[in-house]
């Protein structure tokens, strides 16, 4: 699970925001919250509004980056193009509008695997790392430990960690979480964490055809079965579908329709474009649902139908759908799931920018107007958010009155 995330000085994010997957407490829809072996509290889903050019996509893109960071050495030796974007050399941009652009980025990250929550830092000035430091908590016995630290004056191995060996010639653009992937692969914390980077979190961007064309469309029955009930509840026509395997990995997917009675089978690309979109969206959904993988979706309502919109959130919700702890995060434009039926108010984030187009990011639930006051659970989120009450105006690139925001 991902638990928190903190950036500084990356993109239009000038100053540090926080994106928290813990729950807070407050009294809606305790039924629909992620309660953890320690009995600690996390939202199963998150969606992102802002208008357009606010930065809601940097807010993923900082994540994404850490990620990608951490893994691009693992894997710049393989030859798989899921893989491809992976082994392309990773710069930091910094926010540029100010002296910052001569700053380290700054990531903090928090999160859990089955045994232990984490706690990585890492500061980067372009692709050098300045600052590197992992910390642990073992879930069944609450024990805190440091892992390692890595600054200016050197590195320093602590903990599980102790007896393990650096090369004295680390390169500066390597991460130590990298580097002891590479070295320790089978040292049981070393795998722990980066089976989380790995495997523990998705992103899916619409506009990457590798990811689009991969299709987890998969030989499980599981995935299969429930991306059937969730096309059921769009209505189409489709009953069925199959893969087949081609040459050089390559894959063709043929849909099977029932009208009046009749059975016909159509290659996915003679399908339209927003059937084609959604065989690409629905195995990561169903997929993240069986596993309780993190999956991070930039602009989720733009390919698919507000009903289905709101029906994968709902899944998300279920805890006895999501019984694995899944967790979907999201930017979205769209009204129709901003309530207080679908949403908890600490699941509702919002970015705008200021006056120095600089990033800000807040939540509903710590939101409070000009009075102090914070918002209703039973407000009108929808209704409010577009009078742009809530300091992020949707048609607006900049956030009204900052002074309304006590974040």
């Amino acid at each position: 699970m991902l638990c928190q995330f903190t950036v500084k000085n990356f993109k239009s994010i000038r100053d540090e925001v926080t994106f928290d997957m813990q729950a807070a407490a407050i009294s809606e829809h305790e039924d629909r919250i992620i309660i953890d072996k320690d009995e600690e509290k996390y939202l199963p889903v998150s969606a992102i509004y802002g208008p357009n050019g606010g930065g809601k996509s940097n807010v993923l893109a900082a994540l994404h980056t850490l990620v990608a960071k951490v893994l691009r050495p693992l894997f710049a030796t393989e030859d798989s193009e899921e893989k491809v974007l992976l082994q392309k050399k990773i710069i930091v941009e910094p926010f540029v509008f100010s002296e910052s652009k001569d700053e380290p980025t700054e990531f903090e990250l928090f999160f859990r695997t089955a045994v232990s929550e984490y706690r990585y830092i890492l500061h980067v000035k372009r692709d050098l790392v300045l600052y590197e430091s992992l910390d642990r908590v073992k879930l069944e016995t609450g024990r805190k430990s440091a892992l390692f630290t890595r600054d200016e004056n050197g590195i320093v191995l602590k903990g599980a960690f102790a007896k393990l060996k650096v090369s004295d010639e680390l390169s500066k653009t390597l991460t130590l979480l990298s580097y002891l992937g590479i070295a320790y692969k089978g040292n049981t914390v070393v795998k722990d964490v980066l089976s989380w980077f790995e495997y523990g979190i998705e992103f899916l961007n619409y506009g990457n055809p590798i990811q689009e064309l991969r299709m987890a469309v998969s030989t499980s029955e599981e995935v299969k079965q429930l991306m059937l009930q969730m096309i059921q509840e769009m209505d189409l026509d489709i009953v069925d579908f199959r893969v087949e395997e081609k040459e050089n990995e390559r894959i063709d997917i043929f849909t099977k329709h029932c009208v009046d009675d009749v059975e016909t089978e159509i290659n996915l690309f003679d399908e339209s474009s927003g059937t084609q979109k959604l065989f690409g969206l629905l195995p990561f959904i169903a997929e993240s649902l069986i596993t309780g993988t993190v999956l991070v979706i930039d602009e989720l309502d733009a390919k698919i139908h507000p009903v289905l919109l709101r029906h994968i959130i709902m899944m998300f919700n279920d805890m006895t759908i999501n019984r694995h702890k899944a967790q979907l995060i999201f930017t979205s434009h769209d009204l129709s799931t901003m309530n207080s039926e679908v949403f908890r108010r600490d699941e509702i984030w919002f970015v705008a920018k200021g006056n120095a187009q600089n990033s800000k990011l807040y939540s509903l639930v710590e939101f409070k107007n000009e009075k102090g006051e914070s918002v209703r659970k039973d407000a009108k989120f929808d209704k409010q958010y577009l009078e742009g009450k809530y300091g992020a105006d949707p048609y607006l690139r900049r956030i009204i009155d900052w002074g309304k925001v006590n974040a």
